[in-house]
């Protein structure tokens, strides 16, 4: 069985999905969520919401960790339903997805005040119903008792003709050799974070998504958490 109990001895009905950035993590965990009627934590929108609000910061003050940790204090962040995120009451679900948050986003989570915030409030939220998440930490760091872990891998070159499919559907100009040198020095900075690193979790199942569409690999993950006993009251409660 995947997972490590917490002290009481109990794992946490989550599923915990990490790995390297292009392997298809977001959407998998959206759909894999939507599918078996669990809630998704977009870890990822929590410090989004922070770095939008430091943008209001005069620039020199924007990297400063007290100001960051305070804005993560204060921040009422929550998720009311898929794709919709809130700060302090107001819809922010399209402005925190801008490139300028995009390009703040990065000096936010590599803060460790503002993540032991973040990652205190998403255990809360994750505690309360069966729940997927995804990211580079989520098992190792967020939710090491997760009931079921999985590493969500590719090849290089795989993820980056997803990424530079993406771009290009989304009509951007992708350069193929760019974007795969882009995604491994991102890899490489990920691994070597001194917060939140990119690493396989203790007791997680390692998933190489290379050969694989998205609708089997969620169908894959969809299964495996019915056969898990953590989660079988509530995939019949979905169903």
């Amino acid at each position: 069985m995947s997972g490590m109990p917490d002290k009481s001895g109990h794992l946490k009905a989550v599923l915990a999905i990490d790995g390297p950035v292009g392997a298809g993590k977001s959407s998998v965990a959206k759909r894999t969520a939507d599918a078996l009627g669990f809630f998704h934590l977009d870890t990822g929108a929590m410090y989004r919401c922070v770095a939008l609000r430091a943008m209001d910061l005069p620039e020199e003050k924007r990297a400063d960790p007290a100001a960051l940790q305070r804005i993560a204090g204060r921040a009422r962040i929550e998720l009311p339903e898929p794709g919709v995120v809130l700060l302090d009451g107001e819809d922010v679900s399209g402005a925190i997805r801008s490139e300028a948050v995009s390009a703040e986003v990065a000096i936010v989570a590599d803060d460790p005040g503002v993540r032991e915030l973040l990652v205190h409030r998403q255990r809360e939220i994750g505690m309360l119903r069966p729940t997927v998440l995804e990211g580079r930490d989520i098992g190792t760091v967020v939710f090491p008792d997760a009931a079921l872990k999985i590493y969500l891998d590719a090849s290089p070159a795989s993820r980056a003709r997803r990424r530079t499919d993406q771009l290009r559907a989304a009509g951007r100009t992708a350069d193929y050799a760019a974007v795969l040198a882009g995604l491994l020095e991102r890899d490489r900075r990920d691994r070597a974070r001194l917060q939140g690193a990119l690493r396989i979790a203790p007791g997680a199942r390692i998933m190489d998504t290379t050969n694989l569409d998205e609708d089997t690999v969620v169908a894959l993950l969809a299964a495996m958490v019915r056969d898990h006993p953590v989660f079988a009251a509530a995939c019949q409660t979905a169903i």
